[in-house]
């Protein structure tokens, strides 16, 4: 297999089996008729796995990252499997910081041209069912599963773990998960099973309450990971990755109470070697420090809240570049945007960007001092030569967004 021929069963992959990441809503394949027949075609390998379910709105990434560097440090082997991928699509399923062989995504890429009639899933689907097939070839100890969209219909709901953990729960894709918080709490609830431990992260008493009477209702127990204290620091560096920090520590003292051997030091190690065991990138990364620029991945109102809030507290004018989807409320986030910086507006490249002059009368509106451009990089390298030592760059607003900067600057 040549690096062509594997681009190019990526890109046939993309066009064949509808992507949430390029085309959104029309992608989306709620239930688990799908994955139960891919499954059942593949010799049902998630059934051999020993894995951990992660979901939530936002923090789902950081969490499973976090708990698998942990895992790592403890001398185990663990499989994460992440979605979406910035760069590669082989990020989303690693084997201890490795990303997934691409000629084993090469061959099981071309399985699908036989796949039977009545099996028609969604790219997220397939990818799932590669991860589990993927993990079991390799004999992985361990499987940390993050939750693609929502929960209870979500793909990867057909595991059934040692233990699952629900990060926290904020209004995201309303159209496909529901208009309230109640709603979307109980779709994210639904990953939890029968007589398994969840953990929740949640500090909203409504959400909390109803991830608390799912799992009296299935009899599992239910850990409060907020009212844990913690010592513990990280190297993801984002203040909201305290809030996660907890929920990891309570999936390890679970797990430690399920058999598995993790000391004091291994948590220590693995929670500040994020980066270094995972190759985990795009949350709050520092790219650069002269001039400081940093990424975030942030996507959502709780999120960017979060990361926005964390702006304001660096004492720099900043530059900040964004761009968005074209489901994107961008009203919402022109409310909480900043203060003292200049804005560089950009249209993702994914099918699903919306370009800026779209909302420029909200721009214009907001009375913010911005710029629009075409691309990503465009705006980058404008805002390169604007910012002064003493200043910073701030990218993100879109997984895409992020992605695309560092697919062209990351090895520069």
């Amino acid at each position: 297999m040549t690096n062509q021929q594997y681009q190019e069963a990526i890109a046939w992959l993309f066009v064949q089996m509808p992507s949430y990441q390029t085309d959104g809503q029309k992608a989306y394949k709620p239930g688990l008729e799908n994955i139960t027949k891919l499954c059942n075609l593949f010799g049902n390998p998630q059934e051999t796995l020993k894995m951990i379910h992660i979901g939530g709105t936002n923090g789902k990434g950081s969490t499973s990252n976090m708990l698998a560097s942990v895992l790592q440090e403890a001398g185990y082997k663990v499989g994460l499997y992440n979605s979406p991928h910035l760069i590669d699509f082989t990020e989303r399923i690693k084997i201890n910081g490795e990303n997934c062989d691409k000629e084993f995504v090469y061959q099981f890429i071309q399985k699908l041209r036989n796949l039977p009639q009545e099996i028609t899933p969604s790219f997220f689907e397939f990818t799932t069912v590669m991860a589990f097939e993927y993990f079991y070839r390799k004999k992985v100890d361990y499987a940390i599963i993050e939750v693609g969209l929502g929960g209870r219909l979500d793909s990867t709901n057909i595991i059934t773990p040692m233990i699952s953990a629900i990060t926290n729960v904020a209004l995201d894709h309303q159209d496909l998960l529901g208009n309230t918080i109640e709603e979307i709490a109980f779709e994210k609830a639904g990953i939890v099973k029968p007589d398994i431990p969840v953990v929740s992260g949640a500090e909203n008493s409504v959400v909390k309450n109803i991830i608390e009477n799912t799992a009296i209702e299935k009899n599992a127990q239910f850990i409060d990971a907020t009212l844990i204290s913690n010592n513990f620091k990280s190297d993801l560096k984002g203040n909201y990755q305290q809030k996660n920090i907890k929920v990891v520590l309570a999936l390890i003292k679970e797990l430690k109470n399920l058999g598995l051997d993790i000391s004091d030091k291994n948590t220590q190690n693995g929670l500040l070697n994020v980066y270094k065991n995972t190759n985990f990138i795009g949350r709050w990364f520092e790219f650069s420090t002269d001039p400081l620029i940093i990424c975030d991945t942030a996507h959502n109102r709780a999120g960017l809240e979060q990361v926005f809030e964390q702006l304001n507290s660096i004492p720099k004018f900043k530059h900040i570049i964004l761009g968005f989807v074209s489901e994107k409320n961008i009203n919402e986030v022109l409310q909480i945007l900043p203060e003292h910086s200049t804005f560089y507006f950009a249209k993702p490249t994914n099918n699903r960007g919306r370009h800026p002059e779209d909302y420029e009368d909200l721009l214009k509106k907001s009375k913010i001092n911005y710029k629009i451009f075409t691309t990503v990089q465009e705006a980058y390298l404008f805002a390169k030569q604007e910012v002064k030592k003493e200043e910073m760059i701030f990218i993100g607003g879109s997984n895409f967004v992020v992605g695309e900067f560092l697919e062209k600057n990351l090895d520069d």
